[in-house]
C-alpha cells in the first residue's frame, strides 16, 4: 500500500488503473488514426484520446472496478465492464456536443470494442497467469487471541489487485487462542527466522499486554533490522480497511498518529468542494427533487421536508433538511427510536427515495449555510449522541469536524440501530477525521456514486 493524501491506496491498484488508461488512450488514439488517417491534429487526437481513457476509466471506477473486492471470474468482469462502457460512451457522446474538439469521427464505436477487449486481457492476465502468486504478500500475525482472529479475517477479504497469505500465528503467553488450531505457528523459533524460512514480509503484532515479560520486544526489533516489516494490528486496520479500531485503540495513537489536519487552506479546499459538489448535484437532480416532492405529496399530502434537529461541529445544533420518507406519526409518543434497513414507519414512497438516496438531497441547503459538509460523519440526534458519548470512547472526536451529507461510513457499513452499530460505524468516522483530505472526498463520491447505482449500502 501507498499513501497518498493520509489515505491508503493498493500500490496493484494504482499500477491496474494506470495500465488501463494507457490501453484505452492507446485504442483510442490507434482506431482514430487508422481510421481517419492525418484528418486530426496531433494535439486534438491526444486530447480526444485523453478524454476517452479518462471518462471510461472513472465509469469503472463508479461500478466497483476498481475496489479491493473479491476476485471475479471473467464473466462477472465482463458484467462490470458492459455497462461501464454504456455509460462511459452517454457521457463522451454528451461531452462531445459540449466539446466538439472531442471526436472520433465514426471510430467511436471501434474504439470502445478495442479498449474493452483490452482490459479484459489486462484482467485475464494480471488475475488469471501463474505470475498472480507474486503479487501475494505473506504474513505473519504475532499474537493469537481475538484481535489476531479478526486480522485474519481482515486479511481473507482482501481482493482485487491486492491478496494476502496469513502464514500463521505466534502463540504469546498469557492470552487466550481464538484462532484455528491449523493457523498456529509451533513455538521455539526465532520471528526473524520464522519470516524467512516462510517467505513472509510482514509480522502484524496483536498482542493485547504489551507490558508483559512475554512480548517479544527484542525479537520484533531483530525483525525489523533484518528487512521484515513489523505492523501494529491498530495500524495494519487503518491501512486495509480504513477504520481505527477502539478496542485496541490507544490515546497516543490519535496523537502522535498524524493527521488531523484543521489547516485553514484545508477548510478552505473542503468549502470550495462542497459548494462546487452540492451546486452540481442540485443542478443534475432539480428535475428528480420536483418528482420526489410531487409524489409524497400525492401519497398522503403531508408535508414535503422533513426538519429535524441534528449535532454538528463542536456540538453546535441544527436543523437537518430531508425529504420526509416516513408516515406523519412516525413518533406520535415523541421517544426518538433508531432508523433500521427495513423500518415499517417508512412509506412506500419513502422507501424508494431512501433506496436512491434521494431523501438526502435537500441537505445541499444545510450546505450552503455552512452547517453540513458533502462529504463527513453522519449527523446524529441530541438523544442518541448523549447516549453514545457516555458508552464509546472518543465517540465525541467525529464532532470536531462538519457532519457529511455521505461519509466513509455511510457508503461502508450498514443502517445503524444499535450501539453496537454506532461502534463499528465511528471506526470509520475516526479515520475520516484523521485522514481527510480532498482526494478522500473523490473517493466517497465515486463511491456514494456506486452506491447510489447499486441500491446497497449505508446510511
Amino acid at each position: 500500500m501507498i499513501r497518498i493524501f493520509n489515505h491508503y491506496v493498493s500500490r496493484m491498484g494504482i499500477v491496474l488503473l494506470l495500465m488501463e488508461m494507457l490501453i484505452l488512450y492507446a485504442a483510442a488514439a490507434l482506431t482514430a488514426l487508422l481510421w481517419t488517417g492525418a484528418a486530426h491534429h496531433p494535439l486534438q487526437l491526444t486530447f480526444s484520446a485523453c478524454a476517452f481513457a479518462l471518462v471510461n476509466v472513472l465509469c469503472m471506477s463508479t461500478l466497483g472496478m476498481y475496489q479491493q473486492q473479491e476476485r471475479e471470474d471473467m464473466r462477472a468482469t465482463l458484467a462490470r465492464i458492459a455497462p461501464a462502457f454504456v455509460v462511459g460512451f452517454a457521457l463522451l457522446s454528451a461531452l462531445m456536443h459540449v466539446v466538439p474538439t472531442i471526436g472520433f469521427g465514426r471510430a467511436g464505436g471501434m474504439a470502445f470494442v478495442l479498449g474493452g477487449a483490452g482490459v479484459l486481457l489486462t484482467r485475464l492476465l494480471l488475475f488469471k497467469s501463474p505470475s498472480t502468486g507474486m503479487m501475494t504478500e505473506r504474513l505473519i500475525v504475532v499474537g493469537d487471541g481475538a484481535l489476531a482472529r479478526e486480522c485474519l479475517e481482515l486479511a481473507a477479504r482482501a481482493g482485487g489487485p491486492r491478496r494476502f497469505e496469513v502464514v500463521g500465528c505466534v502463540p504469546v503467553p498469557g492470552e487466550t487462542s481464538c484462532v484455528p488450531a491449523a493457523k498456529r505457528l509451533p513455538p521455539g523459533e526465532s520471528l526473524l527466522s520464522l519470516a524467512r524460512r516462510h517467505g513472509a514480509t510482514e509480522l502484524v503484532v496483536s498482542v493485547g499486554d504489551r507490558r508483559s515479560g512475554a512480548y517479544p520486544v527484542r525479537e520484533l526489533l531483530d525483525c525489523a533490522l533484518g528487512g521484515v516489516r513489523v505492523t501494529d494490528a491498530a495500524h495494519f486496520f487503518e491501512r486495509e480497511a480504513s477504520q481505527i479500531r477502539l478496542d485496541s485503540l490507544q490515546p497516543s495513537y490519535l496523537i502522535f498518529g498524524g493527521g488531523f489536519d484543521q489547516s485553514f487552506l484545508r477548510a478552505a479546499v473542503k468549502r470550495t468542494f462542497d459548494l462546487a459538489a452540492s451546486a452540481a448535484i442540485c443542478l443534475v437532480t432539480l428535475p428528480v427533487m420536483l418528482a420526489a416532492a410531487l409524489c409524497i405529496l400525492l401519497e398522503d399530502g403531508g408535508p414535503v421536508i422533513f426538519r429535524q434537529e441534528r449535532v454538528g461541529k463542536d456540538g453546535r445544533r441544527f436543523q437537518v433538511l430531508k425529504f420526509r420518507s416516513m408516515g406523519l406519526d412516525a413518533e406520535r409518543d415523541g421517544q426518538p427510536r433508531w432508523a433500521t434497513a427495513q423500518d415499517p414507519r417508512v412509506t412506500r414512497v419513502g422507501h424508494w427515495l431512501r433506496k436512491l438516496r434521494i431523501d438526502e438531497l435537500p441537505q445541499m441547503i444545510n450546505v450552503f449555510r455552512g452547517e453540513m459538509s458533502f462529504v463527513g460523519p453522519r449527523p446524529e440526534r441530541a438523544y442518541f449522541v448523549e447516549q453514545l458519548g457516555r458508552a464509546i470512547a472518543y465517540y465525541d472526536v467525529r464532532h470536531s469536524i462538519k457532519p457529511g451529507i455521505t461519509g466513509l461510513a455511510q457508503v461502508r457499513y450498514q443502517y445503524g440501530a444499535s450501539v453496537d452499530d454506532a461502534v463499528r460505524k465511528l471506526q470509520y468516522d475516526l479515520y475520516y477525521v484523521k485522514n481527510n483530505s480532498l482526494f478522500l472526498d473523490l473517493l466517497i463520491l465515486i463511491d456514494t456514486v456506486q452506491v447510489v447505482l447499486s441500491g446497497k449500502g449505508a446510511r
